[in-house]
């Protein structure tokens, strides 16, 4: 990692929050000085099924998940992303979002995005059914931001699915684009790095996606977390370590491609494309 800017952390997170703590900060512990921003995936800080996730749920820039988190940027001087973790609506106080935060080395929130699209499925794996929009309610609003290392667009995992709204970010200045996940096993051998590859070569940006892996209840994840430049290649990969990867970030390497192939440009749907900007920015951070 002595050149690396970004770290990606690949947690085994469970229903124990102390130890989900414990594993992230022992991660960022070993990292060296030069690493700005640290991601961490989709819930990263709790792990669990069903009301669990509304017992934990804090309004934002209020209680002791957030404090931990801000703690922890303030005392290694980085940023953290919290890939996922259960969030108060602002929508509707009466319900949860699965959000995540960015925080940056003062321990200050910079960023809040909540999932849009919530995992309803059913697969052929251990658990067979999910149903994510019965615990959580789907964000509004699409989020880019700037950061030490570039411009973010922020989505979690089941978000990778959905090219538009990776459309939408790139349409909103992105240059990386994060996608925290707990990708199920099943479905991640077959479709995790061909998703990922793709939504990086179609908006031309560097996607950085840390990952959960292992067992978690009833749960299997595929772990990979993994970096992709905008050409598609995979810059870096952890199969199946509960460690961190570190990569180095340089969003000028996107700018030549950018000319090269002007898929923004030569979009005809961009008309179609702006009205969901448009509706989801309203509550851009």
């Amino acid at each position: 990692m002595k050149n690396a800017n970004v770290a990606l952390l690949q947690l085994c997170s469970g229903t124990n929050i102390k130890h989900n703590l414990a594993q992230i900060e022992q991660q960022i512990k070993q990292l060296p000085d030069n690493i700005k921003l640290v991601m961490t995936p989709e819930n990263a800080l709790i792990f669990a099924s069903g009301n669990t996730y509304q017992k934990y749920a804090e309004v934002q820039g209020e209680g002791p998940l957030q404090s931990a988190v801000a703690d922890m940027a303030r005392r290694y001087g980085v940023w953290i992303l919290v890939g996922s973790m259960p969030m108060i609506s602002r929508e509707d106080p009466a319900r949860i979002t699965s959000s995540s935060l960015l925080f940056d080395d003062k321990g200050e929130i910079k960023a809040r995005y909540d999932k849009i699209h919530m995992f309803d499925v059913n697969i052929d794996d251990e658990q067979g059914s999910y149903n994510e929009s019965k615990i959580f309610q789907r964000g509004e609003h699409i989020t880019v931001v700037d950061t030490p290392v570039g411009r973010l667009g922020m989505t979690i995992c089941y978000d990778l699915r959905f090219p538009g709204l990776f459309q939408a970010l790139r349409e909103q200045g992105a240059e990386i684009i994060s996608v925290p996940a707990a990708f199920t096993r099943l479905t991640g051998k077959s479709h995790w790095e061909p998703l990922l590859r793709a939504r990086a070569i179609e908006n031309q940006c560097i996607i950085l996606a840390p990952a959960q892996v292992g067992v978690h209840g009833t749960r299997r994840t595929w772990g990979h977390t993994m970096a992709v430049d905008g050409w598609g290649k995979v810059m870096k990969k952890n199969t199946d370590a509960v460690a961190a990867i570190g990569v180095d970030i340089r969003p000028d390497s996107l700018t030549s491609m950018r000319e090269q192939i002007r898929v923004v440009k030569h979009n005809r749907f961009r008309p179609q494309l702006t009205s969901l900007i448009e509706k989801n920015t309203t509550g851009k951070e």
